[in-house]
């Protein structure tokens, strides 16, 4: 005996204009664990679902800031105190020579951060979405523009969504069964 339990809700739409506009009726009807899904890119899709600007750069500003001057400490720290070698008549702490091993501290921490903050910002890893229980979902890729409804979602009910989505110009509308 299989359980099954419903994921969400997958409603189709015919065209970017259409995806753009049931992304707003869905932000200004209260949703907010929904998601649009089309082929390319959307110009106003984050406005029109209501989406904030990321906090990423809130995370890598400060890692690059804090890690340049770690660079630079670090690399004064070891030619005066660690390993004080006077080359060439030049002073053991020649700081312009630090810049490119700093910049580069900077670039790695910073390209790091970003990575691990997109991950988790994202809630990534997910090896598997409930979008992909559907047959109809392998057309997002060459001329599909879907919205999908999670179950998790405080205004999801199974008939009212399944009716929002309908007023609103969804076509193809499934529910998202996942069995367990």
């Amino acid at each position: 005996m299989s359980n099954e339990r419903i994921e969400g809700i997958l409603a189709e739409f015919k065209n970017p204009a259409e995806l753009l506009k049931a992304a707003e009726k869905m932000r200004d009807a209260g949703y907010k664990d929904y998601d649009c899904h089309s082929p390319f890119p959307i110009h106003g899709m984050d406005k029109a679902m209501g989406e904030k600007r990321s906090i990423l750069g809130w995370m890598v500003g400060p890692v690059a800031f804090v890690m340049v001057i770690f660079g630079f400490l670090f690399e004064g720290w070891t030619s005066t105190i660690a390993y004080p070698l006077v080359i060439s008549g030049k002073p053991l702490f020649s700081y312009q020579a630090y810049g490119a091993v700093a910049f580069a501290i900077m670039v790695l921490t910073s390209a790091l951060t970003a990575l691990v903050g997109m991950l988790a910002l994202n809630k990534l890893p997910r090896f598997h979405h409930p979008v992909f229980y559907s047959d109809r979902f392998a057309k997002v890729s060459d001329d599909g523009f879907f919205v999908s409804v999670e179950a998790g979602d405080k205004q999801f009910d199974r008939e009212k969504t399944k009716a929002f989505l309908e007023s609103i110009g969804g076509t193809h509308i499934e529910e998202l069964i996942a069995n367990d």
